[in-house]
This record gives structure tokens, C-alpha cells and sequence, in this order.
């Protein structure tokens, strides 16, 4: 999913995103991510058996013990454990399968596309939340979105 208007669609329509392998580290990539999302009106539950809670939300064992709506599952996790994610996605009924930077599971994209998701591969939420509601763009960031009209969708 590399087009400008789906990533918009997406992040304008889904408000609640999963984060399965959310650290509690501020450092960490996630961690940033997930703060940044929840800084711009998004619901952000945790998912990550090390912890109880993050970002001053309960952190869950695994998609399927989250026990309210999931819209984007957002993967920070290696290529190789995507799969198994892909699976308790569709059997949340979750709308995206979220891939970030760096992971890119082909096999588990095409498996939630067949059950009805939506799969984003290999981008980060917040870069593009950033790129395409954020402003980037302003403080002269090429963002690849041209257009001579300023956007109305900004949550600022």
C-alpha cells in the first residue's frame, strides 16, 4: 500500500491501533511512535507480554486478550514472527495489518488482504501520519505530497 490517498484514508478512518511490540523504553522506536500517535488522538493499547502497562495504558499478552476494537495492528517485530500476528488480526476482525520500517512479511500481507485487511508494509505510522496530516511539508520536508491547497484535516 504505497499510495498517498489509501495511507491518508487509513489514518483518517482507523483511531485505534495496536501496537504489538511496544516497548516501555522511551529510546526505542516504538515507543516513539506509539507516543507520537497518542499525542495526534489515537487510542494506543500496548501489546507486549513483558510489561502491564505503557504510555498509561494496560498492556495486553496478545491481540486476542485485547478486549475492545482493534482498527490497525501495528507490527514492531521481525519479518520472520509477522505471520502468526497476521493470524490473531484477522481473528480480531482488525481493518489494517500495519507493517513498520524494516518489515516486510509479503506472505501475511496477502493472507489479510484475502480475509478482508488492508496491509501497509515496510512504513512507519508516524512518518506518515507526519508526511501526510503533520505539517512536515512546512518546516521544508519533501514529503512527495504536492499541492496548492493547505490541507483542512490537521488535528492542530
Amino acid at each position: 500500500m504505497d499510495d498517498i490517498n489509501t495511507l491518508r484514508r487509513i489514518l483518517k478512518e482507523n483511531k485505534v491501533i495496536a501496537v504489538v511490540g511496544l516497548s516501555a523504553d522511551w529510546y526505542r522506536p516504538s515507543y516513539f511512535a506509539a507516543k507520537y500517535m497518542q499525542e495526534h488522538g489515537y487510542r494506543v493499547i500496548p501489546v507486549n507480554p513483558k510489561y502491564e502497562s505503557i504510555l498509561g495504558e494496560k498492556c495486553y499478552r496478545s491481540l486476542r486478550d485485547i478486549p475492545e476494537r482493534v482498527e490497525i495492528v501495528d507490527i514492531f517485530r521481525k519479518t520472520a514472527d509477522v505471520m502468526p500476528i497476521a493470524d490473531d488480526a484477522i481473528a480480531i476482525r482488525a481493518k489494517v495489518l500495519w507493517q513498520q520500517l524494516g518489515v516486510r512479511n509479503e506472505g501475511a500481507a496477502a493472507k489479510a488482504r484475502a480475509a478482508g485487511l488492508e496491509a501497509v508494509l515496510d512504513r512507519c505510522v508516524k512518518i506518515e501520519h507526519g508526511r501526510l496530516f503533520g505539517g512536515l511539508n512546512w518546516v521544508g520536508v519533501n514529503t512527495r505530497v504536492i499541492s496548492a491547497k493547505r490541507p483542512r484535516w490537521l488535528a492542530y
